[in-house]
């Protein structure tokens, strides 16, 4: 049954539109993956030589068994925010004589083969063979290796436990970040030494084999744990439960005012207000707003003016940002009805475009109390608005035609990444770096006003020709319209 699982998933991933589309994008992944594995490579090496350095009187496998608490909390948070539990197509699967265990066990299975689990193996494994040819016992280091295996793997299926008893809650994550804060201040502060507690447990498992029996028995009561949350959920009528609530409904009767491109806005916010996932764009809007105070107040940004173009962007684009770089995947639950309708695709994008701009607009308006910090700094917002609305509304929808993966709007919003792939991460580049990579250009070339200019000047030009790229980008919509349809009609 097994080698029957493995068979469909390799099928299902090769046959996949996300595959397909772009082979380029898959063989970035690979090279980024092989880069963070040489370097932990090249990390478990070094170590060793350069704790001896720096400490010379300490023993470095002791140094480093006092910091597995901080990779243990560290670790737990990165798989939180970027890991989430491999799923397979399970529900034709249950209309077929397979037992729902065989099912559970795969899934469970595959997320021990995770890269996340075997990074740290890249670094732990190098350190131990230096210990061993630097005379340090060899079933104690080996013992020591099996041990942070256990721990990597411990930390996996903890994860997804608390992945699932927080899913229904937009704030997910705070719970997570409180217990790990707290648990890392008691240690800062030496009120409760916890990363000499675990470093001497685990000192004391390396020294003494049968004690592997207790972070075993751990990592077989996590793994029944999510077996049993994995088995209660594997019906076919699971996903048919639904909760009732009071919707209420507004006429919008202002959106009236943007002419045919009026009934895809109200269809737009009515999707961010009623759904989890959309809604959290909202919610970072005052995060966005806030962001410039991490930086103006800073004397060491004072004289960074080039710095101001980057913050300007991320201020009065942080909506275009986050609800652009997911269009049109948040219709793609319904977008096959969408697109047999009687409608143009340039109205559709249309009221994209509209929708973020006004709230480039509004955002630049809210920013304008930033004129505490300086003038210069309210020009460059302005610049960035600018920029943002003739550049980068333009830019994000084109990044948008490349879009192939379904989004399910009731899921946990916060820090959730389904529909985010390689061209997610990709944008970013020009939506970010390169304003200020050209701010920069012309501020030290010429002058701060000079950057400013520049990045108005580009704005305006994309206002100016926005007619002409809209015709482009619809276009390429068009181009890709039956494989949007096809990839939003899977499940995976």
């Amino acid at each position: 049954m097994i080698k029957h699982f493995l068979r469909l998933e390799w099928k299902q991933y090769f046959r996949s539109s996300y595959w397909q589309k772009s082979l380029g994008l898959n063989i970035l992944l690979v090279f980024f993956a092989l880069y963070f594995i040489a370097m932990f490579l090249l990390g478990g090496l070094a170590l060793y030589p350069i704790l001896k350095k720096m400490y010379p009187d300490n023993d470095p496998f002791v140094i480093v068994n006092g910091f597995i608490f901080y990779w243990i909390i560290a670790d737990l948070l990165m798989r939180f925010f970027f890991q989430k539990l491999p799923v397979m197509s399970v529900k034709p699967l249950l209309t077929l004589p397979i037992k729902r265990s065989s099912v559970v066990n795969f899934v469970l299975g595959k997320s021990a083969l995770s890269f996340l689990n075997f990074l740290p193996l890249f670094a732990v494994i190098p350190f131990g063979l230096v210990l061993i040819s630097e005379g340090y016992n060899v079933s104690t280091t080996i013992v020591w290796m099996f041990v942070m295996l256990l721990i990597t793997l411990i930390i996996n299926f903890l994860n997804f436990i608390i992945e699932s008893l927080t899913a229904e809650s937009d704030l997910s994550f705070l719970p997570l970040i409180a217990t790990t804060s707290v648990l890392f201040a008691l240690n800062y502060f030496n009120i409760v030494s916890f990363s000499e507690i675990v470093s001497k447990a685990v000192l004391s498992i390396a020294e003494n084999p049968l004690l592997l029996s207790i972070p075993i028995l751990l990592l077989v009561g996590l793994y029944l744990y999510n077996y049993r949350i994995l088995r209660a959920k594997l019906f076919l009528d699971s996903s048919l439960k639904s909760k009732t609530q009071e919707v209420k409904v507004a006429d919008m009767a202002w959106t009236r005012r943007f002419g045919k491109v009026a009934p895809f806005m109200q269809l737009d916010l009515k999707l961010i207000w009623r759904n989890k996932r959309p809604r959290s764009s909202v919610f970072l809007i005052v995060v966005g707003l806030l962001y410039g105070l991490f930086f103006y107040p800073n004397p060491v940004y004072q004289n960074m003016p080039w710095f101001f173009a980057f913050v300007g962007i991320f201020v009065t684009g942080i909506f275009l940002i986050n609800f652009g770089q997911f269009v049109p995947a948040w219709d793609s639950g319904y977008y096959k009805m969408l697109m047999s309708q009687n409608i143009t695709y340039q109205d559709y994008l249309k009221s994209k475009f509209t929708l973020m701009s006004l709230s480039v607009i509004i955002l630049f308006v809210l920013s304008i109390p930033y004129v505490y910090f300086g003038w210069d700094i309210l020009l460059a917002h302005f610049a960035a608005a600018i920029y943002n609305i003739g550049v980068n509304t333009h830019v994000i929808l084109f990044g948008g035609s490349f879009n192939r993966k379904k989004i399910d709007l009731n899921q946990r919003a916060a820090f959730n990444y389904q529909g985010t792939g390689a061209m997610q991460w990709l944008i970013g580049f020009p939506l970010m770096f390169l304003p200020m990579g050209i701010f920069a250009l012309f501020y030290y070339t010429i002058n701060f006003e000079s950057g400013i200019a520049a990045l108005t000047i580009l704005g305006l030009l994309g206002m100016v020709f926005h007619q002409k790229l809209m015709k482009f980008i619809t276009e390429k919509y068009l181009d890709s319209k039956y494989k949007m349809i096809n990839a939003f009609s899977q499940d995976n």
